[in-house]
């Protein structure tokens, strides 16, 4: 009989307050932040997590976060290339967008929220139409990854009033390529290319009136470039000399206070203010003035200069300066005057301003996100005219404490399986299994290895400075220091009677530990355990991993020197030595009956070894980094390993299978703890993020697995063949040769996924058993034809197809049920896999709906789609001419009958708007006329105009 197993699947990931994958957004106390593939939502002053963006089975991580101007929308783009726009009152995906190859870098919408532009580390620009679900086009120009996007809306547009071009205006890109581009959309090409800077832009903003452009290069430069708005209003014009107008020029370069990446420029939405980042920990924000304030500025300097010149006498010639001066430009750094520097508490990832502040009137709030997993939001205070009182930025809020600072080291569960401790260097974090909830935070040193203490009420830390913390949960105190070690304590394990533990470290000694129990601090609490050192064994090399057998007979030590010692615990006599890994063992675990020990090390292997002869089962190759961690499941002779490769694997030891290979990790896994029923596991990672993998009661057959895997294999290699192409130059495509004829500067949007593949797939089985249905009954009704009136009534009709009676459907209503469901962003997809001769079939169904008038927005847009994609072979086939030509009279008269419907619609809207617009002029001055009303009016305006507050 086939063995079944259960499947494992994950559950949420925590300890995530957020990742350094992506920018964040801050609305009104509310911050949208990336937790590697989940987007969260904090309500920053509680501190709490009020929403989790998840999409099941997505695993990319988040790499862009964009909000739109319509309410509770949000873009968020992938590593894998996709976009999705989330609802953000309901937690879902309203839309996937697929087309780029390379993560999304960089998201932007236009004023109205209809159209979103997206660049990627692909170095395309793809223009997508929000409301359509649909790539308009797809811009190529740029040399490297596109690091910011802006729309730019000209004040009157060059297009006569009866234009219908879909997207007027124009977009500005900047890239690492050190160019930055303005695209006209109308036309969908680049009008002019600026080399920016010496090196890779990193960032770029537009002012609110989009005059002023500021760029931010690797060197540190921050620069200032001038748009001209008239010029884009005119659209390009060749001037008599030859030369194109220019939209774009510069002025100059704005100091800053520090050298650095400048990796964000941002302008306050509403107040005048310019934040710039170019330090790890701080944002200078600019204050920016009114040319009235700078020439006020500007007479007082005169002025003072004037009164020393006459002290000194010399008033006549400086008459002629002040004459000079008056009429001098207002230059662009007068305008841009350093404010204050907002300096974090880590490294900032990005940082934001809320979009309409909640503070106080003038003050404004700077939030941000730092790469150490932790938010903070600082009150920015409004200028003051005392010149005493430097501003100064002070912190409000601050969210760190559900999650560590840095790499979750160890991770070890209280022997109910309700506590879990995870430690990382500076911390020790308890969470509650249940609620994941943060419960404990309690400070140490850098922790490496940790076990609860029988009782579950204390939890020992060993660190890298040799020490062992004893922490009391209860009090959330530290209750002792022990000095166990002189270098970093590798490992410990409580023996399984709870009576003794162990420790190994790099001061190649192992020591015994006792526990004690000592009374609580007031003497009437529940008696405390402390630890005794009773006897050290001494080693040749570092000691790495300690283990004792369950069965309390032996005790394994794993040393630098890549081998395994066994011992007796009771006499400490040397029992079996475990040679064979080429690297140290980094960890190892004994089974439930003590038969097997499984070591696992740091050159990819895991060895499964007899406890009895010390004799080698099985050596696995089971991960491509190093193998960080073994344990086996409680009462069976399964295990599971982690590594440094992100992966989660789940072995059999007696048949030495795997079993499951768990993704969802973006970082080096260091940490695993199995639960004591067997239930689930936890692991912890480099990416800050604690996972749970729960035992679900659904079963799991090896073969079925591996042939689940090599199809998915199987379906993304075609899905990557079908995307290639000759990639440019820059593009980081691998073995991209420069293509072989110029590319085009504009092209379609289209990507295929294993989803588009599928359903291509669907609508050609539609189309056969549709086809099939159709031509049964077409014999049937011919076979009728043939025969006498009495002979046609007795020839029985052929049975239904089983799909179609089922859902009591014509097979062209079958054919328009499937095409229906496929959604928006994929049909184009879709439609590109199907072969020509269903093509061809498919047409014959769009007359069909046409002449029926079903859908026919659809029907158009799949129309149009073929006609351009299959243009030539549809011109060399005679057979589509008479399909196309009724396809053309009924599609033109069902077009014509909806354009009537709304053009009366429209009118009839636009009379009742009228309508409403007279009702409610009127209704305004009748009550303005009631004269009680206007005199109470008048009286309340009088008493508050005497109201008079002295100083």
């Amino acid at each position: 009989m086939v063995q079944s197993y259960l499947r494992h699947g994950p559950t949420q990931a925590f300890g995530l307050v957020c990742s350094a994958s992506s920018n964040s957004v801050y609305d009104e106390r509310l911050a949208y932040v990336p937790a590697l593939e989940d987007v969260l939502v904090w309500d920053v002053k509680k501190g709490e997590m009020l929403a989790m963006w998840h999409e099941t089975g997505h695993r990319a991580e988040v790499t862009c976060v964009q909000k739109s101007p319509r309410k509770d929308t949000f873009a968020v783009g992938y590593a894998d290339g996709s976009i999705r726009l989330w609802d953000a009152s309901s937690g879902t995906v309203t839309t996937t967008l697929n087309g780029h190859k390379k993560m999304v870098t960089a998201l932007a919408f236009d004023k109205a929220g209809t159209r979103l532009a997206s660049g990627s580390q692909d170095t395309d620009l793809i223009i997508w139409d929000i409301v359509a679900e649909a790539g308009l086009f797809r811009l190529r120009g740029h040399r490297d990854q596109i690091t910011a996007i802006r729309f730019i809306n000209p004040e009157t547009s060059a297009q006569p009033s009866t234009s219908t071009s879909a997207s007027p205006g124009y977009i500005l890109t900047s890239s690492k390529d050190t160019f930055l581009k303005l695209w006209d959309l109308s036309t969908q090409h680049c009008i002019q290319t600026v080399v920016g800077h010496r090196s890779e832009i990193w960032s770029m903003d537009l002012d609110m009136e989009q005059k002023l452009i500021f760029t931010g290069s690797g060197e540190g430069e921050l620069k200032a470039w001038r748009l001209d708005q008239e010029a884009l209003a005119e659209g390009l014009r060749g001037a008599e000399s030859g030369e194109v107008t220019k939209m774009i020029h510069p002025i100059t370069t704005l100091p800053l206070s520090s050298s650095h990446r400048v990796s964000q420029i941002t302008f306050h939405p509403t107040l005048p203010y310019l934040a710039v980042q170019s330090h790890d920990r701080s944002v200078e924000l600019f204050r920016i003035r009114t040319e009235e304030e700078v020439r006020k500025k500007q007479a007082r300097r005169r002025r003072r200069a004037k009164e020393k010149k006459e002290k000194k006498g010399k008033g006549h010639e400086d008459g002629v300066d002040v004459d000079v001066d008056e009429h001098k430009e207002v230059e662009l750094v007068d305008l841009f005057t350093p404010y204050l520097v907002v300096r974090a508490s880590g490294k900032i990832r990005s940082f934001d301003f809320p979009s309409s502040d909640p503070g106080v009137k003038g003050n404004t709030q700077l939030f941000v996100a730092l790469a150490s997993n932790a938010l903070e939001v600082y009150n920015i205070p409004q200028p003051t005219k005392s010149k005493e009182e430097l501003p100064e930025a002070t912190r409000m809020y601050s969210l760190d404490l559900p999650g560590h600072r840095t790499d979750v080291r160890t991770l070890s569960l209280s022997s109910d399986d309700m506590l879990l401790a995870s430690a990382s260097n500076g911390s020790v974090k308890i969470w509650n299994m249940k609620t994941t909830a943060c419960i404990r935070t309690l400070d140490c040193g850098y922790a490496i290895c940790s076990t609860f203490l029988p009782g579950d009420r204390q939890v020992a830390v060993g660190t890298k400075s040799g020490e062992i913390h004893v922490y009391d949960l209860a009090s959330s105190s530290l209750l002792e220091t022990i000095q166990a070690h002189t270098a970093t304590v590798w490992s410990m394990h409580v023996r399984s009677d709870g009576t003794a533990l162990v420790s190994g470290s790099a001061d190649k000694d192992v020591k015994f530990w006792d526990f004690e129990e000592k009374e609580g601090g007031d003497g009437k609490g529940p008696k405390l355990l402390s630890l005794v050192h009773v006897r050290t064994l001494k080693m040749t090399d570092d000691v790495l991993s300690v283990r004792y057998s369950p069965n309390r007979k032996l005790v394994a030590v794993s040393l630098l020197d890549s081998t395994v010692k066994v011992f007796y615990e009771d006499s400490l006599k040397f029992f079996l030595s475990l040679y064979g890994h080429k690297l140290p063992v980094l960890s190892m675990d004994i089974s439930d009956d003590s038969k097997l020990i499984v070591t696992c090390s740091a050159d990819k292997n895991i060895k499964i070894w007899g406890l009895d002869f010390g004799d080698c089962h099985k050596s696995i190759f089971a991960h491509e980094e190093s193998v960080m961690q073994v344990a086996f499941e409680k009462k069976s002779h399964y295990f599971w390993s982690v590594g440094k490769d992100k992966m989660v694997k789940y072995w059999d030891g007696d048949k030495f299978e795997n079993i499951q290979k768990l993704e969802g990790h973006h970082g080096e896994i260091w940490a695993l703890a199995v639960s004591h029923f067997g239930n689930f596991v936890v692991t912890g990672s480099h990416d800050k993020s604690i996972r749970v993998w729960e035992k679900l009661d659904e079963p799991l057959f090896l073969e079925e697995e591996r042939e689940r895997e090599l199809e998915t294999l199987y379906e993304t290699g075609i899905a990557d063949s079908l995307n290639r192409e000759d990639a440019p130059i820059g593009s980081g495509a691998a073995d991209g040769d420069a293509p072989s004829q110029a590319q085009a500067e504009a092209t379609a949007v289209s990507k295929q996924t294993t989803e588009t593949l599928m359903a291509g797939e669907r609508i050609i089985e539609a189309l056969d058993l549709a086809d099939t249905e159709r031509a049964v009954w077409r014999e049937y009704e011919e076979a009728k034809a043939t025969l006498s009136e009495d002979d046609a009534e007795k020839l029985p009709p052929p049975a239904r197809n089983a799909v179609l009676a089922a859902y009591d459907l014509e097979p062209e209503a079958w054919v328009l049920r499937v095409v229906e469901r496929i959604p928006g962003t994929a049909l184009m997809d879709a439609l590109l896999v199907l072969p020509f001769g269903k093509v061809v079939s498919l047409m014959t169904y769009l007359n069909i709906w046409a002449q029926k008038e079903w859908n026919i927005v659809l029907v158009s847009r799949i129309l149009f789609f073929l006609m351009k994609t299959h243009h030539h072979q549809i011109v060399a086939n005679r057979i589509m001419r008479t399909t196309l030509m009724s396809l053309r009279k009924h599609l033109r008269f069902a077009l014509q009958r909806q354009k009537e419907t709304i053009g009366y619609n429209l009118a009839a809207l636009q009379f009742i708007k009228r309508q409403n617009d007279a009702e409610r002029t009127a209704q305004f001055y009748e009550e303005e006329m009631d004269e009680e009303k206007v005199r109470a009016r008048i009286a309340e305006g009088k008493k508050r105009k005497r109201v008079s507050i002295k100083a």
